[in-house]
Order: structure tokens, then sequence, then C-alpha cells
């Protein structure tokens, strides 16, 4: 990135090409950018293909745009800005708490939470670690996996499908739509063919959960859908479009953050062994750990689209009205305002304000099923495969490109000593 100093608010001058930072050294670690943004231009207006936007990088303005009522995350609001960035068909699947304000928001968030209990959670207990098992069961005797593809991606596709009453032999047309969205700016494709393939994947979704909805509807069962479909809130439902939006919103956030998210962790833990071993010797740490780990590589780097509904300041800088604001929840997470050595991974570190899961009342409604997947997975995952190692040099590991909206890995090599399955697995 052009060393540049911070220029004075609101001058036409501060912007940074989104070609000096999106580059494929920032897809494999935008750590070092994030840290001199943070230093020389915490809050910045970068201009890309798609949409200008400026970028929040320091934690304390992070955490309070986050909160700032002034950022409005209502599509229909932002009208054209909206369409430009994401499309007209991205609305018939986005009508949601994601992109509303209250009190349309707390609308939405009352009736979706009222079926997305901790009790409910709590009870998938069992078959989260029934599924863990199995991916493993399945990998063990082998000796070497693609981690994404063989257990990253198929965990918490299993574990939402089962809470939304997804029929499993759906799940590959799931995983289908679902990838064609995540692999945004891969295969070659042009800004353009991407926009048409995510439209296009995005209409299938639509047309597979309203089909969803139609058959909850008719045969109710003790899933997420049907909770949803009878929730009320005062003498209102959610309307159609709510349900299979809201249905399509928990699948891809309960689903994309978590696989991504634990192929970032097992990277993490390989290339530091000294922590890796540290918790190989004491699992009981794995929940304080995974609260690092989120910290260290979260698979959501930046917040979801948000708008200014009026002139306003951010770390000194001026934003006009109308303008797209993206806080960078990786680079507030790296802040040495956080944490002291941010760079640097330490599972001892104990609890941090981090920002993995947002702040304010977007705040991710999932965050208990993301933590009981993730600290199952890795307890199981630390026991089974003691050995576990890259197969790959960590330079020639293939991530997501910049365009993508997470952070997480295309593929995962991994090898370790293959074992039999029995029943002492376990």
């Amino acid at each position: 990135m052009t060393q540049t100093a911070q220029p004075a608010p609101g001058t036409a001058d501060d912007v940074v090409p989104g070609a000096e930072i999106y580059t494929p050294e920032f897809r494999a670690d935008p750590y070092p950018v994030y840290a001199r943004l943070r230093a020389e231009r915490p809050v910045v207006k970068v201009r890309t293909p798609r949409f200008d936007s400026f970028l929040v990088t320091r934690y304390e303005d992070a955490r309070q745009a986050l909160s700032d009522t002034r950022l409005s995350k209502d599509l229909y609001r932002a009208g054209d800005t909206y369409l430009a960035v994401f499309g007209e068909k991205a609305r018939q699947i986005n009508t949601n708490m994601l992109n509303s304000d209250p009190p349309e928001h707390s609308r939405l968030r009352r009736l979706v939470t009222q079926a997305f209990t901790p009790r409910r959670i709590e009870a998938m207990r069992p078959r989260v670690e029934a599924i863990v098992e199995g991916l493993l069961d399945r990998m063990a005797p082998h000796g070497h996996t693609e981690f994404v593809d063989e257990f990253a991606l198929r965990l918490p596709l299993a574990v939402i499908g089962d809470l939304l009453g997804i029929p499993e032999a759906d799940h590959e047309e799931i995983l289908a739509g679902t990838q064609v969205i995540r692999t945004v700016g891969t295969g070659g494709r042009s800004p353009q063919e991407d926009r048409a393939a995510i439209g296009q994947a995005q209409s299938r979704l639509h047309a597979y959960f309203t089909g969803l909805v139609a058959s909850k509807r008719q045969q109710p069962g003790d899933d997420l859908v049907s909770a949803l479909i009878a929730a009320r809130d005062g003498d209102g439902r959610l309307s159609e479009a709510e349900l299979v939006s809201s249905a399509f919103l928990l699948l891809f956030a309960g689903y994309q953050t978590t696989s991504d998210f634990l192929g970032n962790a097992v990277v993490a833990l390989l290339t530091h062994p000294e922590e890796l071993a540290e918790l190989l010797a004491d699992p009981s740490r794995i929940p304080d750990a995974v609260e690092e780990l989120l910290r260290f590589d979260g698979s959501v780097p930046v917040s979801s689209f948000r708008f200014a509904t009026e002139d306003l300041e951010i770390g000194g800088v001026r934003i006009p009205e109308g303008s797209i604001v993206t806080i960078v929840l990786s680079a507030a997470n790296h802040d040495p305002a956080l944490v002291p050595d941010p760079d640097e991974l330490d599972l001892s570190r104990g609890p941090t304000s981090h920002l993995a899961f947002g702040h304010g009342i977007h705040y991710c409604l999932g965050t208990a099923l993301a933590r009981l997947e993730a600290t199952t997975a890795l307890r199981r995952i630390l026991v089974r495969l003691p050995d576990l190692r890259l197969d790959v040099p960590v330079e020639d590991l293939q991530w997501l490109p910049a365009a993508s909206a997470f952070r997480g890995l295309l593929e995962l090599p991994l090898r370790f000593t293959p074992t039999p399955v029995s029943g002492g697995t376990r």
C-alpha cells in the first residue's frame, strides 16, 4: 500500500485505490495492511470496481460505529445505493433483520429470537457431537483430508440443516448455491460475471426456501422454520418474504461463518506449535482458546452493508450523507488498544471484548451455536488427530479472494497418522 499521511478530513484526495490494498499478499495476510491503516489512515475512503467505501479500522471507532444509529442497515432506505452494490435480485433474499433498522429490526429480531432460544441450542449438543464423530470417522482411516470440503463445510451445514429442518438430501443443493456466493472473485470471472452468478444463486436459494416454508406450513415439525412460522409478536407474524429471507440468513450466517472459522483456527494452531502443544496438554482450555482464535483470525473480516443517513464524523474524518461505511472487524480485533501484542496468538490471554460477532443491536444471534460447534470440533480433532499437520507449505494455502465478504480457505490439505474407526475412539 502506498505510504501517505492522513489527509485533512473531507478532502478529495482522501482515497486509497482498492488495487493498493486488495492484492494477493493481502488475501493471504491482511493484518500488516490493517496495522498501517490503523496507524496512518484509520478512517479512509477506498475505491474499488464495485463501490467506494469508508473503512474504519481502529477498535474504539469500530465499536462506536457499530452502535451509531446514523449508520443505517435498511436496504430499502438505501435505495439506489444498495441496488448499485448488490443488484435487484439481492432484495428477495435480504429482507431480514440483518438489513433493517429499528423499529423493524426490533420486531424481526424478537420474532426470530423466540425460535432461537438457548434451550434449543443446548439441546443440539448431542447431535453436534454425533456429526463431529461421524465426519472424523470418515477421515481418520485415510491419514489425509481436504479439511474444508470434508469437515469444515459439512459440520455447520449439517447442524444448521437439522436446526432449520432442511432434509439431508438437499444439502448438496444448498452447498452449491452458497459456494457461488462465498467464492466471489475466483475462477477468473469478471465482476459482472460474478454478479450474474450470485444473482442466479440467490434466485435458486430463494426458490428453495420458498418451497421449504410452504412445506413446513403444511406439515410443521420440531424445527426452526416451523417455529418461525408460528412465532408471533403481539398481533404480528413474519411475512412470507421475511420468513424466506430469515431462513436464508440463518442458514448462511449459521454455516458459512463457522465453516471458514474452523479452517482459520486449524491453520492458526498448526502454525503456532507451542500454543497447540499447551492446548493438547490441557484441552479444558479450548473454550478460552476459541475466543482468542476468533479475535486472532475470524471469518467475518468486515461488517455488513451500512450507509450514512446524514453527514457525520468517525475518528475525526467527515463521512458525507449517503456514503457506504465498512467497519473492519479484523483490524479492530488486532488493535493494540484492545490487547497487547495483538498480532500474536496467545491462547492464555483470557477474555477480550473482541468484535468477531459484532456489537450493538446487530450482535450475532448465533454466537452460542457457533461456540458449541467450534469447541466440540476442536476438542475431538485434537483427541483423534493429535499429530495433525499441514500437507502443503503454509504459503501455498489458497485463501478466498479479497472480494469475498469472508476470510477463509478455498482448500486446506492436512495429513495425520491414520487410525481405524472403532468404538474406542470416543
